[in-house]
C-alpha cells in the first residue's frame, strides 16, 4: 500500500512539474504565433504632387553657319567650344576666282562708264548741231532744207537713246562687280553672332560645292550660359495639369545623369500645340527654361523632370504602403469590420468615361473613390479606420477626412521573418 501511494505521489509530482513547465512554453508558442505587423505613422508635412516626363536639353538658339559659295578651305580660324564675337572670322575660302571676278567686273564697269562719256560726248554735239541748224533756218529757210532738218533732228534722239543704253549698263555693270564683291566676302566665313562653337563640320583643305545646297559648316550657340530649353514630352492626359501649372508659376525640377546629386530647377515657357502620335499615344512638346552659369547642362542630354502641378502645405500624410494594405485573412480582423473584407460594402463602379453619366453622378463617383480603409492594431485584432484622401505623391497621400491623428500607427505589412 505505501508502495502504491508513493508512487501515485512521484506521478503528481511528475505531471505537476511538465504542466507547469508547459504553461510558460505554450503561451510564448501562442505569442510567437501571432502575426508581427509592420507599421508606418501618420505625419504633418508637405505633398507635391508632380508630373514626371523625360526630356532633351537643347539650346535655346543654335545658329548654323553655311557657305554661299565653293572652293577649298584655305584657313581655319575656328574649333570645338571655342567662344567666338560677331563678325569673328571663322574660316577662309580659297578666294582667287572670286578676286578674278571683281577685277574683270570692275574692268567691264570702267568700259561702260567710258561708253557713257562718249555717248554723252556725242549727244551734246548733235544737240548744239541741231540748234545751229534750227537757228539758219530762222534766219532764212533757204539754208537748210526740211531733209537735213529731220537728220539733226533724229541724230540726237538716236544719240540720245545709244546714252540711255550706255548709262543702262553701267547700272548692270555696277550690278555685277557688287555681286562678285559679295562673292568675294563670302569667301570669309564669319559669325553672325557672340556664342560658343558647338560643332564643327569642315577641314582645312576641303573642298566646299554649295551649287545643289548650302554646306553646314559650324553651329554657334550664343548665350548658353544665361538660359538653356529642356524639350520634354508630355501625354496628353497630363496637358491639362501641365498647362494650370504654368498658370500658377509652379517650378520644374530636373537631373541629368552627368551630375545625379545635382538637382536643377526650371519654369515652363511654352507648352507647344504641335502634337506627335506614335502608336496611338499623343503627346505634346513642352519647353522648359533653365539657367546655365556653370555651363554643366549641355546640349544633347537627357533630363528627367518633376513638374509640380500642385502641393499642399501642412497636410496630414498617409504613407501610401498603408492604403495599398489589406489584411491577409478575416481571422486577423475584428468581427464588425470582416463584411469590408466581403466587399459587402462596395458598389459597383461605373466608368468615368460613359457617355450617359451625369456631372452630379461624376461627382458622387469620384468622391466615392476618395473614400478608403486603412488598418490600425485593435489588440490581437486588426480595425479598419475610413478615411478620405486628397492629393497624392509618390509616398504620402492626403488625409482629407478620417479619425486619424499624427503620430497613429498604421498597418503597412506583416513581418515575414526576424525583426533587427
Amino acid at each position: 500500500m505505501r508502495r502504491w501511494l508513493k508512487r501515485l505521489v512521484i506521478l503528481v509530482l511528475v505531471l505537476g512539474a511538465g504542466y507547469a513547465a508547459y504553461l510558460p512554453v505554450s503561451a510564448k508558442m501562442r505569442e510567437q504565433s501571432k502575426p508581427k505587423w509592420r507599421t508606418a505613422k501618420v505625419t504633418q508635412g508637405r505633398i507635391v504632387y508632380d508630373v514626371r516626363a523625360t526630356g532633351t536639353i537643347e539650346p535655346v538658339l543654335k545658329v548654323s553657319i553655311g557657305s554661299f559659295v565653293s572652293g577649298p578651305i584655305t584657313d581655319l580660324y575656328a574649333d570645338f567650344n571655342q567662344e567666338v564675337q560677331q563678325g569673328d572670322l571663322l574660316a577662309r575660302i580659297d578666294p582667287r576666282l572670286f578676286d578674278a571676278a571683281v577685277a574683270r567686273d570692275q574692268a567691264s564697269l570702267d568700259t561702260r562708264r567710258a561708253d557713257v562719256q562718249r555717248a554723252t560726248a556725242l549727244y551734246k554735239q548733235s544737240v548744239r548741231n541741231e540748234q545751229r541748224a534750227v537757228a539758219l533756218r530762222d534766219e532764212n529757210e533757204d539754208f537748210i532744207s526740211p531733209r537735213e532738218m529731220d537728220s539733226y533732228h533724229f541724230e540726237r534722239m538716236s544719240l540720245e537713246a545709244q546714252l540711255r543704253v550706255a548709262k543702262a549698263a553701267v547700272k548692270q555693270a555696277e550690278s555685277a562687280l557688287e555681286t562678285s564683291q559679295a562673292n568675294l566676302a563670302y569667301t570669309e566665313i564669319r559669325s553672325p553672332v557672340d556664342g560658343m562653337v558647338i560643332n564643327r563640320l569642315i577641314n582645312q583643305g576641303q573642298t566646299l560645292a554649295a551649287q545643289f545646297q548650302t554646306p553646314e559648316l559650324f553651329q554657334v550657340v550664343p548665350d548658353m550660359e544665361k538660359k538653356m530649353h529642356v524639350i520634354a514630352t508630355i501625354d496628353e492626359a497630363d496637358v491639362g495639369s501641365i498647362l494650370q501649372a504654368k498658370e500658377n508659376g509652379l517650378p520644374v525640377e530636373f537631373k541629368v545623369s552627368a551630375y545625379p546629386d545635382d538637382a536643377f530647377e526650371g519654369e515652363i515657357e511654352q507648352i507647344r500645340k504641335n502634337a506627335t502620335t506614335t502608336e496611338n499615344v499623343v503627346t505634346y512638346p513642352v519647353v522648359v527654361a533653365a539657367a546655365n552659369p556653370e555651363l554643366k547642362l549641355l546640349p544633347g542630354m537627357t533630363a528627367q523632370l518633376s513638374f509640380q502641378v500642385d502641393e499642399r502645405e501642412d497636410a496630414i500624410r498617409i504613407p501610401n504602403a498603408a492604403l495599398r494594405f489589406y489584411p491577409p485573412n478575416k481571422s486577423l480582423v475584428r468581427e464588425q469590420d470582416r463584411k469590408l473584407l466581403d466587399g459587402a460594402d462596395d458598389e459597383e463602379d461605373k466608368d468615368l468615361d460613359d457617355a450617359h453619366l451625369t456631372e452630379a453622378e461624376r461627382a458622387e463617383l469620384l468622391d466615392k473613390r476618395s473614400r478608403r480603409h486603412v488598418w490600425v492594431q485593435d489588440g490581437e485584432f486588426l480595425r479598419a479606420a475610413p478615411v478620405k484622401i486628397g492629393l497624392s505623391n509618390w509616398k504620402y497621400t492626403e488625409l482629407v477626412e478620417g479619425d486619424l491623428k499624427i503620430g497613429d500607427e498604421l498597418v503597412i505589412g506583416q513581418q515575414t521573418g526576424e525583426q533587427p
